[in-house]
């Protein structure tokens, strides 16, 4: 599993967060230990009122685990997890909070600590955490045995186009797969080796070099939209610099934005709003079909949660029923009987919640397989919208390179006539007859 952690505050806005459906298909509170409440938002408040009592402002340690994709991984996988990140940490027997997430068919859980020793009324030290949960991350990849990827075999591996969380609300405001737009810059940077060469190859794709006000250089697309070439070429800013030479020599943020906005056609525009609107009808009708799924899978959901909790009930009372009362349960403790029957009650009620967590995790295996293949049919639909709209791009770039010399034709063309009269009044009215 990928494990990613931070210290943090602010346990009501995480409690919402982590409770929140408004980026997932499914939601789950799995496990409250170690808290008097039982309800999330209640047991981060309890933190936060013993936190007071200390210095301590980042009282929650918030993790991550997220196994590979495709792989089917039980609620038990998880929780044995949790557990090897507490050992490694120091966090044995602190609360915490397990919570699922389901989004884009994969499932990966949301483990919040307690890092507050209430008997000591002191915060755990936590040193060096990524690097020990680099480690833990590496052992349960080989426990698995799972493929371990690259960048975490050696981070020198990881990969290029690792991009922020501002990078990526970017690239959806403008409709482009992020990676895809970094390995657009990555190769512009690749097959030049000037900074005119660079320009150029931007230019091809739809973007004008510019000079940023605090990015040094900048690319800026037809929306106006504005990219730090270091960041999104993976290249250092100093090797930027050198290469591109002194940014004064390149147009502001907006004069490049008004230089393409005044070179806009609105036949290009109709073009850009033809594509957009066909890509937004394709993702609405998968996305009607998605929310059909999720509906249906929670149905399914909640009626085997009903059927194990009847049936659990029932089981229950039938144990129950075993166990003598009266004189006959006296005597029966005497004898030691009564204690055999209750060891009985006790291994079939372990082997009974064993077999229902299997069924349920077979039923979330099959529904994250239905909902894997409705995600790679998004998938395909999303690559072949950002193939158009990047090669949309180019059209763009194309049409106002077309469009550039019929405007200076038509403003060289009165200055034409007006000298061909000129010369005219100079040489006579007789010009070109014969004396």
């Amino acid at each position: 599993m990928i494990l990613k952690a931070k210290e943090r505050g602010g346990g009501a806005q995480l409690a919402r967060y982590l409770l929140s459906m408004r980026d997932n298909d499914h939601v789950e509170l799995h496990e409250v230990r170690g808290f008097v409440s039982d309800d999330l938002a209640g047991a981060f408040r309890e933190v936060d009122a013993i936190a007071k009592g200390t210095r301590c402002e980042n009282y929650l340690f918030s993790a991550s685990l997220n196994p590979p994709g495709g792989e089917a991984v039980t609620v038990t996988d998880f929780e044995n997890a949790a557990d090897e990140v507490e050992r490694k940490l120091g966090l044995d027997g602190q609360p915490r909070a397990i919570v699922f997430h389901e989004k884009d068919g994969r499932r990966h859980a949301h483990v919040v600590w307690s890092r507050i020793d209430a008997e000591r009324m002191r915060a755990i030290n936590l040193p060096h955490y990524k690097m020990r949960l680099r480690d833990v991350s590496r052992d349960l990849f080989r426990a698995h045995g799972w493929e371990m990827p690259k960048g975490l075999r050696d981070w020198r591996e990881r990969d290029p186009l690792g991009y922020t969380r501002e990078e990526w609300q970017q690239a959806r405001r403008v409709g482009l797969d992020l990676k895809q737009l970094k390995a657009l810059f990555q190769e512009c940077w690749n097959r030049s080796d000037s900074g005119t060469a660079f320009a150029q190859a931007l230019k091809e794709r739809g973007f004008m070099l510019a000079r940023g006000d605090r990015r040094g250089f900048v690319a800026v697309d037809y929306r106006g939209e504005v990219y730090a070439v270091a960041r999104q070429a993976s290249v250092k800013t100093k090797e930027v610099a050198a290469r591109l030479g002194d940014s004064e020599s390149l147009p502001s943020v907006d004069e490049a934005r008004t230089y393409i906005a005044a070179r806009m056609s609105e036949r290009i525009k109709g073009f850009i709003r033809q594509a957009e609107l066909e890509a937004g009808q394709g993702r609405k009708a998968l996305e009607f079909e998605r929310c059909e799924m999720v509906g249906r899978h929670r149905q399914e959901r909640q009626a085997l949660t009903e059927s194990l909790e009847k049936r659990w009930i029932a089981e229950t009372n039938a144990r129950a029923a075993r166990l003598p009362r009266g004189f006959s349960g006296i005597w029966k403790r005497i004898t030691g009987s009564y204690g055999k029957i209750r060891a009985q009650n006790e291994r079939e009620a372990w082997h009974t919640l064993l077999r229902d967590r299997a069924e349920r995790d077979g039923l979330i295996a099959s529904q994250l397989d239905e909902r894997r293949a409705l995600q790679e049919r998004i998938r395909e639909q999303r690559d072949r919208q950002q193939a158009d709209l990047l090669l949309l791009r180019e059209d763009v770039a194309r049409y106002q390179d077309m469009a550039l010399p019929e405007r200076e034709t038509d403003r060289r063309e009165p200055d034409r006539e007006a000298r061909k009269r000129q010369r005219s009044r100079d040489r006579g009215r007789d010009f070109g007859f014969e004396r």
